[in-house]
């Protein structure tokens, strides 16, 4: 059994850890985070979360919310120095040791202070080090160089902070749902998962949209990192965009699929289908998935608010890539050519 398999089937005691963690935090963090805006710096699967974060900010909290890859603000701080101005910067990371994301804030700190909240995976980081306010998970860090286990823990991380800003309890209340059936859903749809997705694939897209995009773009990391693929991310039907030209025979697309616009959604599915590929298609009810244009639905226990599905969603693309790299005989632990975080 490999370490990256053993962490993606231990999220779920991770997360309910940490949904313990944060809900215990969740005065201080609220008295904290008083901001005009919100900025995230990630880099690789952080910058992905990001993503997903600052959706989850700008649409739950009101509040203006952007995302910046580590290494462009590290190389251009005085262009983004107006978009920091009156900012609160979140900065979610595995390691807190980023060379990019620790310089980054270093040189936005020095030249004009703001309020820094750190989000890691290791305790008395770096990263912790520099921040104004630090939150750390020390059991969602992954020992494999892909992350899994981490990725899932610091999106709901970042959720919950999107609900306590916003006081929103049911997102509160659907994550600790998403996190019961946890369990129950690995072993449930496991099996069906390696099947469908255990054929000479060679190209993955992975659709998702609004906060579970930057999910998406984070499958399609996953899918590339461990089973050594081309893999791409979309808005659901900005696949017909020009991206569904590489869609074949050889293309295993994995989909997210909403309560809103669901012909639409199906219809895609549809032509999509009819270009040969396989498709992995998720819903939190099953009747959203017209099955006679999807390999295979895979329905969580209950439903959920949007932005939680993405914590059941995550477990496709990540078991998905572990089958590929069991198939083809590689060690997902270690591909080659990675590192588990970069120093400069």
């Amino acid at each position: 059994m490999s370490l990256t398999y053993r962490e993606i089937k231990q999220q779920y005691a991770a997360l309910q850890q940490t949904y313990d963690y944060m809900l215990a935090q969740r005065a201080a963090v609220t008295a904290f985070a008083q901001a005009q805006s919100v900025t995230f710096i990630g880099c690789g699967s952080s910058y992905c979360l990001s993503e997903s974060a600052a959706f989850s900010f700008r649409l739950r909290t009101g509040l203006p919310s952007s995302a910046l890859a580590g290494g462009d603000l590290m190389l251009n701080p005085e262009r983004y120095r107006a978009l920091l101005a009156g900012s609160l910067l979140i900065a979610p990371s595995r390691s807190g040791s980023t060379s990019e994301i620790v310089e980054a804030v270093r040189l936005i700190q020095q030249a004009s202070p703001i309020p820094v909240l750190a989000l890691s995976c290791v305790t008395n980081s770096p990263l912790s080090q520099q921040a104004d306010f630090s939150l750390e998970l020390p059991w969602a860090f992954d020992h494999s160089v892909c992350q899994t286990r981490t990725v899932t823990n610091l999106y709901t991380a970042n959720l919950l902070l999107a609900a306590f800003l916003s006081n929103d309890e049911a997102v509160i209340a659907d994550i600790q749902t998403a996190i019961h059936q946890g369990e129950a859903f690995m072993s449930r749809v496991e099996q069906d998962i390696r099947t469908t997705a255990d054929f000479a694939w060679t190209n993955a897209v992975v659709l998702a949209d609004g906060e579970l995009y930057g999910l998406a773009s984070e499958g399609a990391i996953a899918l590339t990192e461990i089973a050594k693929v081309q893999a791409n991310s979309h808005h659901l039907l900005d696949v017909r965009h020009g991206p569904m030209v590489t869609v074949g025979p050889d293309t295993l697309v994995i989909a997210a699929i909403t309560g809103d616009g669901t012909e639409h959604q199906n219809n895609l599915m549809r032509d999509i289908k009819q270009r040969g590929a396989t498709i992995i298609a998720f819903a939190d009810r099953a009747d959203l998935i017209s099955t006679e244009h999807v390999d295979l639905a895979v329905i969580s226990d209950n439903p959920l608010d949007i932005a939680v599905q993405g914590i059941p969603f995550m477990f496709i693309p990540q078991i998905v890539a572990l089958t590929s790299a069991e198939r083809q005989g590689m060690n997902p632990d270690q591909p080659d050519g990675l590192v588990a975080w970069v120093k400069l």
